[in-house]
Order: structure tokens, then C-alpha cells, then sequence
């Protein structure tokens, strides 16, 4: 089977409305009860549903150059398929990105919270139901345009209100137009990922044994940065993609770096629950943690990797 960039935004894309739904019917539920372990569900679906929406959105714009074929400012080759509709959603989508992207960092701090004082902040609670409620009014929108596009008899009211740049070509525009943009946003990555990066390492190494003189429970104080530094490095990096995806979606090796975060991703939220790696009488850990931990050891040096072969592999740059 020829499973195609196509095929799997086709499969991916009611993930982000469906799950979203699910999501907040849980927080709300876990509000209303006062239930903890619901809370913790809600905030890993929340967390959860951010790492898969990267995938939504790049197989989305791939999907859209191989259905629209022809030059950008002319219409699509298949007259039954809307250029400006196709515009549209994508700008729609690029807006419930980042607020699905704002939600799941919430969630990740709330269940850092969890670990840390087994509660979710109150503040942090109303936060995600607030944004969650008006994500889901986001990505409800941009789930209803996509539908549309290839349905004729709507057309006309969609694309008069299609009318105009969008957020994503907005943000493509202004990236292109000032090359300071680029270099900052690249120094920011860097930035990030140092973060994220540096934390990691030192609560791997110390589970596998090595610096046995740095408590636990001080490690287990630095993992906020390691999802902010995470989750800078998720919007400067759509940033890029934004602004040049020709540059990514032909390229297989940002498809193998976006395959590695997304396990990485979620191998690091596993640690916001193992309770093995916090202090014990010998400071010792068990081998499932070992095994996680040298997992993501392995995990990480291959998003890195991926990341340099971008412009080796794919000839993008």
C-alpha cells in the first residue's frame, strides 16, 4: 500500500476535533466531581493531542500541494477543487495550532503540578477549560472548511469570505520579508532546544547512574523547562515550516525528525508519571526507568540527528 503524505493527513485530521471533544468532556467532568485522576487524564489527552496536531497540520499542507496542482496564484489544475478554500483552511488550522499548542503546554505544567503537589493549580484548570473552549470553536471552524472544499455548492459563500491574507500567509510573508526573522527564531530554537536538551540529559544520566550526587528531587524541579524549551522549539520550528514548506514536505528526513519528537514527546510526558526516578533510600532506580530513560537517551540523538540531515538528505536548504 502507498501510504502518502495524503493518506495520512486523511487519517489524522478528525484527531484534532473528535479527541478535543473527548478532552474537555473529561476536564469538565473532573471539575465538576472534584476527581484527580480524571484531571490527569484530561491534561495527558490535552498533551497528547498537541504532539499529533504537528503531523495534522505538515500532511495537511503536503496534501494540499499534491490535490492543488498548479502555479500559487492561479487556480487549481482540477476545477472542482478551491484554491482560496484550501487557503482558508489552512490559515484556520494554523490558528488552532497554536492554541492547541498553548492548551498542551498548560497540561504538561499542570501535570507537572501533579507530581509536585498532587493537585492541579486552580488558576491552571480554568486556564486550559478556557482555552480548550475556544480551541475547539477554532478547530471545529477549520474542520468545516476543510470539508467544503471540494463541495461546489457552498463555494461562493466560502470564498468571499476567503477573501484577503490569512494568519498563515501573514506569518509566511513576514518571515520572507525580513531575514532578521529567520535568524532570530533559528537563535530561539537553538535556544530552546538547549533547554530541553540540557534538563533531559542530566535526569538520564542520573537515572542511569552517573552524578549520583544531584538529588532527585532537584532534577525533578527542572522538568518545566524541559517542556517550555520543548514547546519553543514546536513553535519556532512550525514557524520555519510556515514560512517555507517547500523546503520540508518533499524532504524525508524532516518526516523521520517529526516521526522521533513525537515518540519523544511522548516518552518524556511517561516521566511526569514514573515515580521510580524521584528519590529513594539508595538512590537507585528500577530497569523499567533505565529502559525508558535510555530510550529517550536514543530518542533525542535521532531528532537531532534528523534535524541536521535536512539539508544533506533532502537538498531543502
Amino acid at each position: 500500500m502507498d501510504l502518502s503524505t495524503t493518506h495520512v493527513h486523511l487519517v489524522l485530521n478528525h484527531v484534532p476535533t473528535v479527541a478535543y471533544i473527548i478532552a474537555l468532556g473529561l476536564l469538565v467532568s473532573a471539575l465538576i466531581a472534584r476527581s484527580d485522576h480524571l484531571n490527569q487524564a484530561s491534561l495527558v489527552l490535552f498533551a497528547g493531542i498537541a504532539l499529533v496536531t504537528i503531523p495534522v497540520y505538515v500532511t495537511g499542507r503536503a496534501a494540499a500541494q499534491a490535490i492543488c496542482v498548479g502555479e500559487a496564484d492561479q487556480p487549481c489544475a482540477d476545477p472542482a477543487i478551491s484554491r482560496p478554500l484550501i487557503e482558508l483552511h489552512e490559515g484556520a488550522a494554523a490558528v488552532s495550532l497554536l492554541m492547541i499548542v498553548a492548551t498542551g503546554g498548560l497540561a504538561w505544567l499542570g501535570l507537572w503540578q501533579f507530581r509536585r503537589r498532587q493537585r492541579l493549580a486552580r488558576w491552571n484548570a480554568m486556564a486550559i477549560l478556557t482555552l480548550a473552549v475556544v480551541t475547539l470553536a477554532l478547530v471545529s471552524r477549520a474542520a468545516n472548511i476543510g470539508g467544503e472544499i471540494r463541495h461546489p455548492e457552498i463555494r461562493l459563500a466560502l470564498a468571499a469570505a476567503s477573501a484577503g491574507p490569512t494568519l498563515a500567509s501573514a506569518i509566511a510573508a513576514f518571515v520572507r520579508d525580513h531575514a532578521w526573522v529567520w535568524i532570530a527564531s533559528e537563535t530561539i530554537h537553538f535556544i530552546g532546544l538547549s533547554a530541553m536538551i540540557g534538563v533531559l540529559l542530566l535526569i538520564h544520566l542520573r537515572t542511569l547512574g552517573v552524578m549520583k550526587a544531584i538529588s532527585f528531587e532537584s532534577l525533578d524541579r527542572l522538568l518545566p523547562w524541559a517542556a517550555l524549551g520543548f514547546g519553543i522549539n514546536i513553535v519556532t520550528g512550525m514557524l520555519f515550516f510556515i514560512a517555507s514548506p517547500e523546503f520540508y514536505t518533499t524532504n524525508r528526513a524532516f518526516y523521520w525528525k517529526l516521526v522521533f519528537i513525537l515518540v519523544a514527546g511522548a516518552n518524556t510526558l511517561y516521566f511526569f508519571f514514573d515515580r521510580g526516578w524521584v528519590a529513594t533510600g539508595n538512590g537507585e532506580v528500577g530497569w523499567s526507568t533505565k529502559l525508558m530513560t535510555a530510550s529517550a537517551l536514543a530518542l533525542w540523538v535521532g531528532v537531532m540527528f534528523w534535524g541536521s540531515m535536512l539539508p544533506f538528505l533532502g537538498n531543502s536548504f
